[in-house]
């Protein structure tokens, strides 16, 4: 299956053109601030590097959060309308699966020698609260996803047994906090396309990682705020 992946989950905006695992080409772009205009370009660049290979896109890759809820919009609407207009299927992979995925991978030595391990991604959600969930070596899920506050008592019962990897952009303000034994820290840690292409070519059975959209229904998809967005006070003279 060939397809092209999105992520505008976070700080990091990125697309990637995946044939049966393998990434082909990547786009990538850490500077925060400009997904709306970056994304579509790279789709598009995406698009003609398929073109020039000879490949068929046979579906779009999605990593529908939680997250930024601005990236999340800019990246769902980009997704459902390139399944609409080549009525292609919409392939959506959690978020911080992603993650988990990408810091496996990067320690897959170390874990290995561990299988009582678990990965626990995180992002960032302001103060001292994260999105996280935690996963075992398998990308099996061992603690749903939820918005936590950290405190030192946060994950005591697990690391009282295992030895988790944290991980994600959420990661590095919990450092201080968690000083359990245990506690195992992965920077640089980031959600990517790439990543959530390959998680979703080889993990495509598994409908617990990844959701397969079709037809009407993705009309009615909505990515996975995890929380309702407020909208802060304007400053602008006259609006309210």
């Amino acid at each position: 299956m060939v397809t092209i992946a999105l992520d505008s989950s976070t700080e990091v905006c990125s697309a990637a053109l995946v044939s049966e695992g393998k990434v082909i080409a990547e786009r990538l772009n850490i500077a925060g601030s400009n997904h709306a205009a970056l994304l579509p370009t790279f789709v598009q660049q995406l698009q003609q590097e398929a073109c020039d290979r000879g490949l068929v896109v046979d579906g779009i890759v999605l990593s529908e959060g939680p997250g930024s809820y601005t990236g999340l919009r800019i990246g769902a609407s980009l997704a459902k309308g390139l399944c609409y207009g080549a009525e292609l299927p919409l392939l959506a992979v959690p978020t911080l699966a992603v993650i988990a995925a990408g810091a496996i991978s990067r320690q897959l030595s170390a874990i290995s020698d561990q299988p009582s391990a678990l990965i626990c991604p995180m992002i960032d959600a302001r103060r001292m609260e994260v999105y996280c969930a935690l996963y075992d070596t398998e990308l099996r899920e061992v603690e749903a996803l939820q918005a936590k506050v950290i405190d030192s008592d946060s994950f005591a019962d697990m690391l009282a047994g295992h030895t988790i990897y944290f991980c994600g952009n959420g990661a590095e303000k919990c450092k201080a906090v968690i000083s359990h034994p245990n506690a195992r820290w992965m920077d640089g840690i980031v959600p990517t396309a790439a990543q959530a292409g390959w998680l979703a070519a080889k993990y495509g059975e598994r409908t617990d990682l990844v959701h397969r959209i079709e037809g009407k229904d993705i009309a009615y998809f909505e990515p996975n705020y995890l929380k309702e967005f407020v909208a802060a006070p304007s400053h602008v003279k006259g609006l309210k």
